[in-house]
Parts: C-alpha cells; sequence; structure tokens
C-alpha cells in the first residue's frame, strides 16, 4: 500500500513551531543573561556563567580578576581580593558598582559591567571565589551601628579632606543599615541625613538635598541646619516662597546667622528678578 507523500508545505508548517520555540530560548537566554542593578546604576552582561546559587555577602572575601577599569578609578587592574562592606575601594563610583555587582554573582562567573547609555562594556568582573558572609537581618543591631558609626566616620574624613561624592556614598551606606533597625532607629540617622544633604548640595543635587532634609525635619522639625541646607536647596530649584520660609525660620531661632542672611539676601534679589521677568511678560501679553 502506497503512502501518499508528505506535502512541502505541510512540511514547513509543523517545522514552523519548533523553529519559533528555539527562537523564543534563545531571547529567553539573551535577555537572562543581562541583570539590572535596581538602582538603575548599570547593567550586567554575564559572559560565563556561574555555578552554585551562594553569592557574596556582607564580610565575604572575594577573589576577583577585575579588567578595563578606567585609570585613576581606585579599581586594581588583573587579580585582587576584595572584602564586601570594608575597604577604601568602595569609595568611588567604580568601587560602589563593583561591590553591588559582585553582590550579584556567582562563583565562577564572568561579567561586563555597562553604563546607562554607553554603547560597550567599561569594565569586566570575574569571580573566582568567595567566602561565607552574613545578610544584614543576620546581624546583631549592635554590629548594625558599629558599622555604620565606623561609614559615618568615614564619610566625614571624606568630606572634609574635599570629597562629598565619597563622602555621601558612606553616609548613605549607614543609613541603608540603621533603616534595618526597628523604628525609630538611633538619633545618628538625623546627623546622617543632615551630612548627605550638605554633600547632595555641594554635588549639585538639590532635589535630594531637600528630600534628605525633609528626613531630619520629620524627627527634629527645628534642627537649623537641615532648615538652611532645605532653603539653599529650594532657591536652586526655584521654590522662593519655601526658601523664604526656611531661612526666616532659621533666623528667627539664629538671628546673628551669618549664612542664613546671605542665602535669603540672594532669595530676595532672585526673586525680585523673577517679579520683574513675569511683569514684563505680562505687558508684552497685553501691548
Amino acid at each position: 500500500m502506497e503512502t501518499s507523500p508528505i506535502s512541502p508545505v505541510k512540511a514547513k508548517d509543523s517545522a514552523q513551531p519548533q523553529q519559533r520555540e528555539e527562537t523564543l530560548q534563545n531571547l529567553g537566554a539573551a535577555i537572562s543573561d543581562l541583570w539590572y542593578c535596581p538602582d538603575g546604576s548599570f547593567v550586567k552582561k554575564i559572559t560565563v556563567r556561574g555555578h552554585g546559587l551562594d553569592k557574596p555577602k556582607l564580610g565575604s572575601q572575594c577573589r576577583v580578576l577585575a579588567l578595563g577599569f578606567p585609570f585613576g578609578s581606585g579599581m586594581p587592574e588583573g587579580g585582587a581580593e576584595l572584602t564586601i562592606g570594608t575597604g577604601q575601594w568602595r569609595e568611588k563610583m567604580w568601587g560602589e558598582l563593583t561591590e553591588k555587582c559582585l553582590e550579584s554573582m556567582c562563583q565562577g562567573e564572568e561579567a561586563e559591567i555597562h553604563l546607562p547609555g554607553c554603547s560597550g562594556p567599561l569594565a569586566r568582573l570575574r569571580l573566582d571565589s568567595f567566602t561565607q558572609g552574613r545578610d544584614s537581618w543576620e546581624l546583631e543591631a549592635m554590629e548594625k551601628k558599629t558599622l555604620a558609626s565606623e561609614e559615618h566616620a568615614r564619610g566625614t574624613e571624606l568630606f572634609r579632606a574635599g570629597n562629598p561624592q565619597g563622602a555621601a556614598r558612606c553616609y548613605g551606606r549607614a543609613l541603608r543599615m540603621l533603616l534595618t533597625l526597628p523604628p525609630p532607629g538611633p538619633p545618628e540617622q538625623t546627623i546622617l541625613y543632615s551630612n548627605l544633604a550638605a554633600c547632595q548640595l555641594l554635588l549639585g543635587q538639590p532635589q535630594l538635598a531637600a528630600q534628605s532634609c525633609d528626613r531630619v525635619l520629620e524627627r527634629e522639625p527645628g534642627h537649623l541646619k537641615a532648615l538652611y541646607r532645605r532653603g539653599v536647596a529650594q532657591a536652586a530649584l526655584g521654590n522662593l516662597e519655601k526658601a523664604t520660609a526656611d531661612l526666616k525660620k532659621v533666623l528667627a531661632a539664629d538671628p546673628k546667622n551669618r549664612a542664613a542672611q546671605e542665602e535669603l539676601g540672594k532669595v530676595v534679589v532672585q526673586a525680585k528678578k523673577q517679579d520683574a521677568g513675569l511683569a514684563r511678560g505680562l505687558r508684552k501679553m497685553f501691548s
């Protein structure tokens, strides 16, 4: 009994689902090779997959191969030992990115670090091995406070040395540690937010500075440094009425505060220019 030949069209149709499935699998593999840092600071592209499920944690000593970091970044070129949570290597931007990247890697994994808006990889990492560390929730409250105090002290050193960027990172890490404690948290949080605001102003980040001051004033409504810094931030954002209100509160409590006097004077001049510009615009509109 003869069998009918298979139609070429049917054969093609039967192959299409398999091809689509393979294509989807390849796309899925390509997507899974990318890891987006939750804060949006970088993208990790996995070039060699690691093994196991464990990843470096606080206190893990990591043996890494680091290649391609910019000169002066503070990162080593070649093999190095880096400890998660400690060391001056973490203080610059590349150190912070590297630490975040390592915390997402498995042993034996190789990856490229890509910055948003850049076409190619700017650095490569390989995690050869690491020792067991601990998650922040595994730490006792006193251990968290000790680590936060160390970051606080280092941040103050960097600020006094003229490095507000490094100081901001230290203050931020200290706050992240303290925020895992039960509310209301230790009084040190107020100082850290105030110091962080000072760094953010110097770094040209008035919106963030105003938010940091808000955290301070939620705990201490009469905190003069936070009122002053929020006033400066609001002035930079063009919110002159809010800036005036904050600066007047500072001067009501401390009439001889020269910095607040000078800043309020600038805000008054800025408001007059703003009003004059608005008046000119209205005249043109109705002329």
